[in-house]
């Protein structure tokens, strides 16, 4: 199925499965669909089974929207005990999104369905009469089983499944990998069907060079490690050995502190960025000006003058001053928490569970110790050719796909085929969407009308009408401003955070954040108290 008449089954109010392969563009028609169906004032709740995917699509987790929280099972008050504000939202919802659903076991599929029956007091209705979209590639991570917990397996065996009957839409095009010798490496593993010469087209991509595909030409690739520890080891080491001053950036959130918290352990934002000249990067959102993606690896060359923003020479060339980006955390139509801060990360290694969902420019990958089904697939599936791929190592495990996942999918293709012919009527419409659309597009810009997809309010507008407030809001901290307000701080001035943002011009977070770094979580406790600065 392509993404035209997917988007058009979607618009129609059926309950879908958006599936397929890496690279299919699932994300992009997530994402279009949310547009239209905010735009028709749909109440959309948008979540996905991990925060970090919840947060590239601007939502919650699908365990905080739903209330059941990390249970594995309803209890008997569960119901009664539901706070009233989780209570309307789930009243509210009418689409309700889950991303990655590869990774929700199906038992706690069979929960949110369950919720949602009861609270919106409609029993013989799946999910309570909310239009369900799932989204996602069951051959990439699997739901994760833990020994003191319930077992489970895909969302494809759980009991609401046959009721629920959702459409599925196949995604098949390819807007990723245009290498077909890569292409037949990734499909074999996507049938089970991996032969020699695949793997040997692998081996051939040990120690590989890709430095023609880096800036520098000296195999600056980001790393893709399947634990943690490897990868903050190699970034910190990194980054010490290069010679130069360093440049922080503080990131301003607001919100609730436990929201915030959340918003935190979701996104890739780094509380407190350090960067150097030299230092290899990765952008961790997409541009709204399509300047740069998520997973665009680049250079710092250097820092701007006034700001002090980084600037960043990307992979194809293009040289962009990076400034602050926003990550929200809503719930529905409320905005619980924010996060703003430059988009970027220490790019010399990433593991490859955060790299689920980005394309990377070039990748060195080590799955030497790989050890789930699926994970060599999404690591692999990152990069677009096969001469931007370098291995460290591959285990026999980097190449096994879930025999689960396999029959499933088969399952899948098949349905998605017969609902492709019987949805086939739909493409009229979407064909006549897309030409007055295109009138509009070509109208407005006769007018000098920006589009009207184009996001309200740039980040341009954003940081003015702050700086109005806040004159230095996202510029460096000098060392004069530092030398003032620790003394301040060491001297026990009895100044609050609201006065202290009038003397540096700064936001309240930012001066809890500076204060946080020189003296610890103890140095900002009793401001969080002073109700006025907030």
């Amino acid at each position: 199925m392509d993404q035209m008449l997917a988007l058009e089954i979607m618009a129609e109010g059926h309950n879908v499965l958006l599936t397929g392969p890496a690279g299919s563009g699932k994300t992009y028609v997530l994402n279009e669909f949310i547009r239209r169906a905010k735009a028709k004032g749909k109440y959309v709740a948008v979540t996905a089974t991990t925060g970090l995917a919840a947060t590239h699509l601007g939502g919650n987790t699908i365990h905080a929207w739903s209330g059941m929280g990390i249970s594995d099972s309803l209890s008997q008050y569960f119901e009664e005990n539901l706070l009233k504000g989780r209570r309307d939202i789930i009243e509210a919802t009418d689409v309700l999104v889950i991303d990655e659903i590869s990774m929700l076991h199906d038992y706690r599929l069979d929960m949110v369905d369950e919720i949602a029956r009861k609270v919106r007091k409609r029993p013989d209705e799946p999910f309570g009469g909310i239009q369900v979209i799932l989204c996602g590639d069951f051959f990439q991570l699997p739901p994760v089983n833990r020994s003191d917990s319930k077992q489970g397996s895909f969302v494809v065996t759980s009991e609401i499944w046959e009721e629920f009957d959702p459409v599925i839409c196949y995604l098949e095009e390819q807007h990723r990998q245009d290498d077909d010798d890569f292409l037949e490496i990734l499909n074999a593993m996507r049938s089970g069907d991996v032969r020699r010469r695949h793997a040997e087209m692998l081996l051939a991509r040990v120690d590989a060079d890709i430095s023609h595909h880096t800036a520098s030409g000296d195999q600056e690739a980001t790393e893709l490690h399947t634990v943690n520890i490897d990868v903050d080891r190699i970034n910190e080491a990194r980054l010490k050995n290069i010679p130069g001053p360093e440049k922080y950036y503080e990131m301003v959130t607001t919100g609730k502190e436990s929201y915030v918290e959340t918003l935190k352990r979701s996104c890739l934002g780094i509380d407190v960025l350090t960067l150097k000249k030299g230092a290899l990067v990765m952008c961790v959102k997409n541009s709204p000006e399509k300047r740069y993606a998520n997973g665009s690896l680049g250079t710092v060359i250097g820092f701007e003058n006034q700001t002090d923003y980084p600037i960043v020479e990307l992979h194809n060339g293009r040289k962009v001053t990076m400034e602050p980006e926003t990550w929200e955390l809503r719930d529905g139509t409320k905005k619980r928490a924010s996060i703003a801060q430059i988009p970027l990360r220490l790019a010399w290694a990433i593991t490859v569970h955060k790299s689920q969902g980005m394309t990377l420019d070039a990748a060195r990958v080590d799955l030497r110790r790989a050890f789930v089904e699926g994970m060599g697939y999404v690591a692999l599936s990152r990069v677009r050719r096969l001469d931007n791929l370098s291995l460290v190592g591959i285990n026999r495990m980097a190449l096994q796909i879930s025999e689960e996942a396999l029959e499933i999918d088969k399952q899948l293709r098949k349905k998605s085929a017969s609902d492709k012919s019987r949805f086939e009527p739909l493409r009229v419409k979407a064909l006549q969407r897309a030409e007055l659309e295109e009138k509009s597009r070509v109208q407005r810009a006769k007018l000098g009308l920006a589009p009207k997809s184009a996001a309200a309010g740039s980040w341009t507008d954003k940081l003015a009408k702050m700086r109005a407030e806040y004159p230095n809001a996202y510029k460096p901290w000098s060392k004069a401003e530092d030398t003032k307000l620790m003394g301040l701080f060491e001297a026990g001035s009895s100044k609050s955070v609201k006065e202290l943002t009038v003397m540096f011009g700064r936001h309240p977070g930012s001066i809890r954040a500076r204060l946080k770094k020189h003296f610890g979580e103890d140095a900002v406790v009793e401001l969080k108290s002073d109700k006025n600065s907030k």
